[in-house]
């Protein structure tokens, strides 16, 4: 299995993840040290994904501590360095969740600087299993979506590069694929930064599923076709009524899978669920660099004067999703499954 990203070595250990902003061409690991190296990489898109931001969060918030065995400096370190982290990228709810995981850890223990430690990392771990049995979850809950000889539709990239595990949008596919079915995968590029192209190409090669990468404004035309039998994404934030902000260009594939009559479903974990915010409205969506519109097509740069907005995200309207696809099954709003008081 492809692995994102994973801790190396004890408690002064590293992260080692792939430079996903290098696939396919070059797959290299970087090693991140300290939580500004961390920071710059999930800024920069090294490290991607809602589920997978979360987990890197969380190593973070271990690397704000290296080298230290006092509790106070332990304890000053993560108050400095945790709200940075946090505020890394503002949409994908995993990286806030996780943070706050870790803060909790920390506000409710009483313990030595090296002990405190060895229990952030503890709790990073499991974060990362965790999140690895909810991707295997999710799988097992889509698998039956994908019929025999069908073509499915995914837009970005929500893979094993994307998450802790195998994915949520691919590790439907990978489910399927270990059920006897066999399909094809047709991947949006997703422009600007061409994460289905350069990324979900690449880690459905590797997983021998057969896949086609089509420009995104080719999608409407495969519809129109009867070529695209389901719609499988990931979410980066999904609120209480199941509004979910994805990739910019999802909503675009929602309104055409509506218009063509094909199921559009969502893959997220249960941690990709934020109860705080009513509606999608709430959620707020990055907008990146104008320069990313042309610089990693190579297409070149706009007429000089030209204004260029870059929105990361765009939000898909509960009406027009069929089913969210989580670790407890498919299920609808208000996801009383998932509610964190249906645990308590």
């Amino acid at each position: 299995m492809i692995e994102a990203l994973r801790w190396v070595g004890d408690r002064d250990g590293h992260v080692s993840m792939i430079d996903q902003t290098r696939l396919p061409d070059v797959l290299i690991d970087l090693e991140i040290t300290n939580p500004d190296d961390m920071i710059a990489a999930i800024r920069r898109l090294s490290v991607r994904g809602a589920p997978a931001i979360g987990v890197a969060a969380a190593y973070g918030a271990c690397l704000a501590t290296r080298g230290l065995t006092d509790a106070v400096e332990v304890r000053a370190a993560l108050d400095r360095e945790l709200p940075k982290i946090r505020d890394s990228r503002p949409t994908a709810v995993n990286l806030h969740h996780m943070v706050d995981r870790m803060r909790r850890l920390i506000d409710a223990s009483d313990l030595t600087g090296c002990e405190l430690r060895d229990r952030l990392l503890q709790e990073a771990c499991s974060i990362q299993a965790e999140d690895r049995e909810l991707c295997l979850m999710i799988g097992r809950a889509g698998a039956a979506l994908v019929k025999d000889g069908g073509r499915v539709l995914t837009h970005c990239n929500a893979g094993a590069l994307a998450t802790g595990g195998q994915g949520t949008a691919l590790s439907v596919f990978y489910a399927a694929k270990d059920a006897g079915r066999r399909f094809e995968v047709v991947a949006d590029e997703t422009r600007p930064l061409l994460q289905g192209a350069r990324l979900t190409a690449w880690e459905l090669q590797k997983a021998e599923i057969p896949v086609t990468v089509i420009c995104d404004n080719a999608a409407g035309h495969l519809f129109a076709r009867g070529e695209i039998d389901l719609v499988v994404t990931g979410a980066d934030r999904v609120a209480s009524n199941g509004d979910a902000a994805n990739k910019i260009g999802t909503y675009t594939v929602a309104c055409l899978a509506q218009l063509h009559n094909v199921p559009f479903y969502i893959a997220a974990p249960s941690t990709t669920f934020d109860f705080s915010l009513a509606t999608g409205a709430e959620i707020p969506i990055e907008e990146r660099s104008g320069d990313e519109v042309w610089r990693v097509s190579g297409s070149g740069p706009i007429p000089d004067g030209v204004k260029v907005r870059n929105p990361a995200f765009d939000v898909t309207p509960a009406s027009m999703v069929k089913g969210w696809i989580t670790e407890k099954g498919i299920i609808q709003p208000p996801f009383a499954e998932i509610r964190p008081e249906a645990t308590r």
